[in-house]
């Protein structure tokens, strides 16, 4: 705009200072600034109210994190920096229990072998079937889902005045042995959660979205509360924490049709592991994580250190399924037992072995 127009000389006709015209010029010019420094004041304050209430979720992100790591770790004391898992790589077991109802049964019946790197921001997870054939030096043989009962019953049997506690963390160093053998591998650390833990989760997520490979019809009410009930049909879906849990779980309908291996079962795992890691990278999932943490606390244990595992959070934030090598150990089935081939442990073993030790 000509400043010249908007402000005219005092001998301009009918523009002096003490003109009308000119005086309604200055008050619609005194008008249009304090709009502009309204509105910017408005974004201004949004701006801060944003940043307010982004701190605020982070600190009730923090805060459902410090409940749940307290409750997931067994107060194991910190270990040396040099040796902590944010710059050294580590091998954990987890373990799915199959706890139903009050029959107290502790079967393993989702395992896996998890080695991670930090400096490669990247795992190798092993899944191994249920009914394998894995020796055990001291024991009879045995399916393996069954020997983390056997590990804690042994060590009741021992002292009996033994907590359960402590019964539980002797059965989770005899997994470690055990499975650490298996592999020729040092195992870190070892984690349960059980089956309602992992639908939990799924649900905090508010769902996974997988493959369903066949249909499924399948109920078993014996043993627990509500018992088991899958109702799925094949095909692409989204799938809530229970249906995710019958998924991974599925063995065969009950009139006897589609049957479905070990094998199919260790690859449903890997896809629904896969879509809930894929998922928390995203911003709903990150939406969600104070529901996550959450159902983890209330479900999951472990003998890693507190310190560790906001050590291990810190390192892998971020991480996601493709930097995840999903392996599926494989075999033959000779009742009652898979008898693993010595391909496909090899092909296990070097991967875990060589994340180890990038």
């Amino acid at each position: 705009m000509n400043r010249g127009n908007e402000y005219p000389s005092r001998g301009s006709r009918g523009e002096g200072r003490s003109g009308a015209p000119a005086g309604r010029r200055k008050g619609q010019a005194a008008k249009r600034k304090p709009k502009r420094v309204y509105w910017l004041r408005r974004l201004m304050t949004l701006l801060v109210l944003v940043l307010l209430a982004g701190a605020g979720f982070a600190a009730y992100l923090l805060y459902d994190a410090n409940k749940a790591l307290g409750q997931i770790s067994s107060g194991a004391p910190a270990v040396p920096a040099a040796s902590s898992v944010r710059t050294q790589p580590a091998a954990m077991l987890l373990m799915g229990l199959d706890t139903r109802g009050e029959s107290g049964l502790l079967n393993t019946d989702v395992l896996m072998a998890a080695a991670f790197n930090p400096r490669t921001k990247s795992a190798v997870v092993v899944s191994i079937p249920r009914d394998a054939r894995v020796p055990v030096k001291g024991y009879k043989q045995r399916k393996v889902n069954s020997y983390y009962a056997a590990f804690i019953s042994n060590a009741k049997s021992k002292d009996k005045s033994i907590s359960r506690q402590e019964a539980e963390r002797q059965g989770k160093l005899g997994m470690k042995d055990a499975i650490g053998s298996y592999f020729d591998i040092p195992i870190d650390y070892a984690a349960t959660i059980n089956f309602q833990g992992f639908a939990d989760v799924v649900d905090a997520l508010g769902g996974v979205q997988v493959d369903v490979d066949m249909d499924m019809d399948y109920d078993d009410h014996a043993g627990q509360p509500g018992g088991t009930s899958i109702h799925l049909k094949k095909g692409v879906q989204k799938l809530n924490g229970e249906d995710a849990l019958g998924f991974v779980r599925y063995r065969k309908s009950n009139d006897g049709t589609n049957m479905s291996s070990d094998f199919e079962r260790n690859q449903r795992q890997e896809q629904v592991i896969g879509a809930m890691t894929s998922k928390l990278k995203s911003v709903p999932g990150f939406l969600r994580l104070g529901k996550v943490f959450g159902a983890v606390g209330d479900n999951m244990r472990t003998d890693m250190p507190e310190s560790e595992i906001r050590a291990m959070l810190m390192a892998f934030f971020g991480i996601g399924s493709g930097d995840i090598e999903f392996i599926a150990l494989t075999g033959d089935w000779r009742s009652p037992y898979v008898y693993v081939d010595d391909a496909s442990l090899d092909k296990a073993k070097k991967a875990l072995q060589a994340k180890l030790g990038e």
